[in-house]
């Protein structure tokens, strides 16, 4: 198994329209996504485009507001209302190797293989067993690895 790049981090936010704001107006950024309901995973998603030293694509903002009680994203604001870091994203070639690199490892791997916000199949792992962080493993996605909406 090959770690990608870091594809995006992951924030939770109450307000994707208040975060939206807070990004473009306070931080500068241009290149703010339209957010979308991901109604499977029971969140909003919204991407914050950063450029990276390069020229290339940089590593995106994902913005994730619950879309009710039973969102995983609920339980988190309860604990943090402001929101926060909730995750970071890696990129792999091989999504089937990648799992099966982790068992065999012994990390705790967070329910089924599932498509995620940029089209491509993830999965997510155990923060207990990755250093404190909830980190999310992608299929690399085609083309500049963007959710084009």
């Amino acid at each position: 198994m090959k770690l990608g790049r870091l594809n995006h981090i992951g924030v939770a936010t109450p307000s994707i329209e208040e975060s939206i704001h807070y990004y473009r107006d306070v931080m500068g950024a241009i290149n703010i996504r339209e957010p979308f309901d991901m109604e499977e995973q029971g969140v909003k998603v919204c991407f914050v485009d950063t450029p990276g030293y390069d020229g290339t694509s940089g590593t995106q903002i994902e913005l994730i507001e619950p879309l009710g009680a039973d969102s995983p994203i609920h339980g988190f604001l309860a604990k943090n209302p402001a929101g926060g870091q909730h995750h970071l994203c890696y990129e792999v070639e091989d999504i089937d190797d990648a799992r099966k690199w982790f068992e065999e490892l012994g990390k705790r791997i967070l329910g089924p293989t599932r498509i995620g916000a940029h089209g491509t199949p993830i999965f997510f792992l155990h923060p207990k067993d990755m250093m404190g962080q909830l980190t999310e493993i992608m299929q690399t996605p085609e083309g500049d690895g963007y959710w084009s909406n």
